[in-house]
């Protein structure tokens, strides 16, 4: 059974520090290397570098899958916009492929509409294809490129996507 809960404590947050430096440490570092891996993990996957997102506005979710960590995702709405960032998606490795990454987008979507957001984006990293896939299988279309220096010598080399809440987009 999957279960998707509002991280609102330090323990959770710690939980998904620690889910983070094992779902990126497994995935980023064959795409961009293990210095800007650890780079990004230490700036905006730490434990303080979480607790300061959600004081700024960001909405953090652990996933469960028959009570354990399978993932994680952090959501950023612009309520005046009428947009949110789907600013990340993280499942386990050994986990991916059982409906975990379908049941966030549900979610995800169905928060949107509650709250009358009509467009959900994300960034994700050029190279990263089978995200991009899933994103792609999810409704989302490519709307640009981003590329960003995020400070010691690493640069963000990622594309923007974009999703209309509430119709299909083809």
């Amino acid at each position: 059974m999957i279960k998707i809960r509002k991280v609102t404590t330090k323990g959770e947050i710690d939980a998904v520090a620690a889910l983070a430096h094992d779902v990126w440490t497994r995935h980023y570092v064959p795409i961009i290397g293990r210095k800007q891996t650890e780079y990004m993990l230490a700036n905006i996957q730490s434990a303080p570098a979480i607790a300061r997102q959600i004081a700024e506005g960001y909405l953090y979710y652990l996933v469960l899958e028959d009570g354990r960590r399978a993932g994680y995702f952090a959501i950023l709405p612009d309520r005046k916009k009428r947009s949110a960032l789907l600013s990340k998606i993280y499942v386990r490795h050994e986990l991916r492929g059982r409906g975990l990454g379908k049941a966030i987008m549900d979610f995800v979507e169905k928060y949107c509409l509650k709250k009358k957001i009509k467009i959900l984006w994300l960034t994700v990293n050029r190279n990263n294809k089978g995200s991009i896939a899933f994103y792609l299988r999810a409704g989302f279309k490519k709307s640009g490129k981003i590329v960003k220096d995020i400070g010691d010598g690493f640069i963000m080399d990622d594309y923007k996507m974009v999703k209309t809440i509430g119709r299909t987009v083809k």
